[in-house]
């Protein structure tokens, strides 16, 4: 298989590695057909790696965001839609697993099934919903929508105690809103405005469709307006959310009683079906408090028109076509600036991945990653560890005492690699071919079940937050573990036809990336074990937080389309991660070829990597969803993710021969890592 040749290139012992570039001399290294050579790499090093690509891939119809991750996603999913067609076709001998994946497929695609059943299928739950009476009746809805997927006033699950990662234990967190952010209910400019006046009418327009008059679809949409902004204005913003230290609350189920005691919590656990326990994690207390004096009284018409949209938004893309159409006009076309759905195939593809995660999964590892390149990756990442560790011990604001436990922490890293250690068990959920939203309503029952079902068990460090075919990698904190779907591992960040140097600016900066987590603004707080804890001394806590400050402050100085500015703190993480992530790579790099790389194509092995790393970021956007991004996204775009980590380094103004006073030579180089 392709990957595994790619790996095995990566992961040659470190004399051969020498040898790497030199051998493939003749073919092609970087995209040179996505590059913008008419620019001055010191200028605009974005432009300069991406320029090219930038301009033959104009946003399509389909997508708010087109991006060298998104090629690698429609590969992987047409992958995923080769498995599920034939999966979905009965023939004798089909087993369970394909008839699950199948069958969900095959009731996503059965459009005329769903358009004849119309709201049918939805409206037991209406009825119910609007057939409140009682703070119990409310108590119990509240429940039932969190058992259904529908995220209500807050939110309910299980978590590892941050505290001591080894349990399992419940929390509550602030949750209920259907627009992107607290802000976009606060905001009072002109384009906050005119969101929350088009939001308005599309609830309106949605309880048409579920067969209100249009006066009382608008009287109930503006209800639901009202009632989400005071969610909105009790809610903690997302910059704040990024300190665990406080969001980390343990209370007694007593004293969340006395905080919030006009809600029942005792009977709403228990109609959750959760197992009992005695204290929980409050995220945000202050969230809990004051909307919980604010729910409606038995009978109030805005709590039944607040959960009836809720449930109508997370039900609208399993409905027939008019609600599917609405919710996309407002969610797609309008907030994000997408054209047209993307193909029906291919959404039932995502559908599926998204329900019945681990079973598809498992038929995508077979066609796409085998154990040896599971093996092979996990070597690499021991190599990216190796050089982690020397910039570590190198740093010269760090003292001995950090420096070592740093090091513990940093050994003490758990490697996953292409799929989870254990597949998760899909037995109780029943799928039906000609059941589209009962499919997915059980799938998400069963997800729910299997999550508070942790509740006071030992935690399972291995799980995985990612489906297998994602694009994307994830650090985890409360288990101090880096993890790489098989989804990544795979062009544009593993290429057989290219060098050594510009696959470790692909996935060689990415494994930087997820390392680096570990000790950004956030995982610095944990330790070795996955535990909130100060493993730092006080002076080179204050050295840390003096070097994250600047990282923050450059990246809030960046100005993106639409004069949209970035907000510096609420990147942060990722910044510098991916600036730790670059210089780690590099360093891997400088080891692995030991001064005898060769110059291919005019660029030196130096200059490769950081193409490499710039061409895994070309992208183009819609105005609306970089709107959006800047709001709620901890991640900074593409360019700014190249040029602001570029200009931070010295070994980039080395490698292109950048003068001091050049656009990407930062006056002001900022380093944490």
């Amino acid at each position: 298989m392709k990957i595994t040749v790619v790996l095995s290139l990566l992961l040659m012992p470190a004399a051969v590695l020498a040898q790497a570039p030199a051998a493939s001399a003749s073919k092609s290294s970087v995209d040179a057909a996505a590059m913008n050579k008419s620019v001055d790499p010191c200028v605009d090093f974005y432009q300069y790696a991406c320029g090219n690509w930038i301009a033959a891939h104009p946003l399509p119809a389909d997508r708010a965001r087109f991006g060298r991750f998104v090629e690698l996603q429609d590969r992987n999913e047409k992958a995923e839609l080769d498995i599920l067609q034939a999966a979905a076709a009965v023939k004798p001998g089909r087993g369970e697993l394909d008839q699950k994946i199948g069958d969900y497929y095959a009731s996503c695609m059965d459009t005329a099934t769903i358009d004849k059943k119309g709201i049918e299928p939805l409206k037991p739950e209406l009825d119910r919903i609007y057939a409140m009476e009682t703070r119990a009746d409310v108590v119990a809805e509240i429940a039932r929508l969190h058992r259904l997927g529908a995220g209500v006033i807050f939110g309910f699950s299980s978590r590892p105690d941050e505290k001591n990662s080894n349990r399992t234990i419940a929390g509550l967190s602030q949750g209920g809103l259907a627009l992107p952010d607290r802000d976009y209910y606060l905001k009072d400019d002109a384009k906050s405005v005119e969101i929350r006046q088009r939001y308005v009418k599309h609830i309106g327009n949605m309880f048409v469709l579920a067969g209100d008059p249009a006066a009382a679809a608008a009287a109930k949409a503006q209800a639901v307006l009202d009632f989400e902004t005071i969610i909105a204005k009790a809610s903690m913003d997302r910059v704040t959310m990024r300190d665990p230290a406080k969001t980390y609350h343990i209370m007694t189920k007593q004293e969340l009683a006395a905080l919030a005691p006009a809600f029942p919590w005792d009977a709403y656990f228990t109609a959750t079906g959760a197992p009992a326990f005695e204290s929980l994690d409050v995220s945000q207390p202050d969230f809990i408090q004051q909307v919980m004096e604010q729910l409606p009284p038995q009978g109030m018409d805005a709590g039944k028109a607040y959960f009836a949209f809720h449930l109508l938004r997370a039900a609208a893309t399993r409905l027939a076509a008019p609600f599917e159409n609405e919710n996309f006009d407002f969610y797609q076309r309008y907030l994000a600036g997408v054209q047209q759905p993307r193909p029906r195939e291919i959404r039932c593809a995502a559908a599926t991945d998204a329900a019945l995660g681990d079973l598809l999964g498992q038929k995508y590892i077979e066609a796409a990653f085998g154990a040896d390149a599971k093996a092979q990756i996990t070597q690499l990442v021991e190599g990216l560890e190796k050089s982690m560790g020397k910039d570590i011990q190198d740093l010269p604001w760090m003292t001995d005492a950090t420096k070592q436990a740093a090091l513990v922490k940093l050994k003490a890293i758990t490697n996953n690699v292409g799929y989870p250690k254990k597949w998760r068990d899909y037995s109780k959920v029943t799928v039906a071919r000609d059941d589209f939203l009962g499919d997915s309503v059980r799938a998400a029952q069963a997800m729910y079940d299997h999550r508070l079902g942790k509740i006071g068990q030992p935690t399972d460090k291995s799980e995985w937050m990612m489906t297998t075919p994602t694009v994307n990698a994830f650090y985890q904190p409360t288990s101090n573990s880096i993890n790489f779907p098989a989804g990544i591992l795979q062009t544009p960040f593993f290429d057989p036809k290219r060098d050594l140097a510009v696959n470790y600016g692909g996935i060689g900066v990415v494994i930087g990336h997820e390392m680096t987590h570990g000790f950004d603004d956030q995982g610095r707080k944990y330790d070795g074990d996955g535990n909130l804890r100060d493993w730092w001394t006080a002076q080179d806590g204050a050295e840390f937080e003096k070097r994250a400050a600047c990282v923050a402050n450059e990246y809030s100085g960046f100005t993106w389309m639409d004069n949209v500015t970035l907000n510096g703190k609420l990147t942060l993480g990722e910044n510098t991660a991916d600036n730790g992530g670059m210089r780690i790579a590099y360093m891997a790099l400088e080891d692995a070829l030991n001064g005898k790389g060769a110059t291919i194509e005019g660029l030196t092995p130096e200059q490769r990597l950081f193409v490499g790393f710039a061409q895994v970021w070309c992208e183009n956007m819609s105005p609306q969803e970089a709107r959006n991004r800047a709001m709620t996204d901890p991640h900074a775009p593409g360019r700014f993710r190249t040029n602001g980590t570029v200009q931070n380094m010295p070994e980039f103004q080395k490698a292109f021969s950048c003068k001091a006073t050049q656009p990407m030579v930062s006056a002001n180089a900022c380093r944490v890592w």
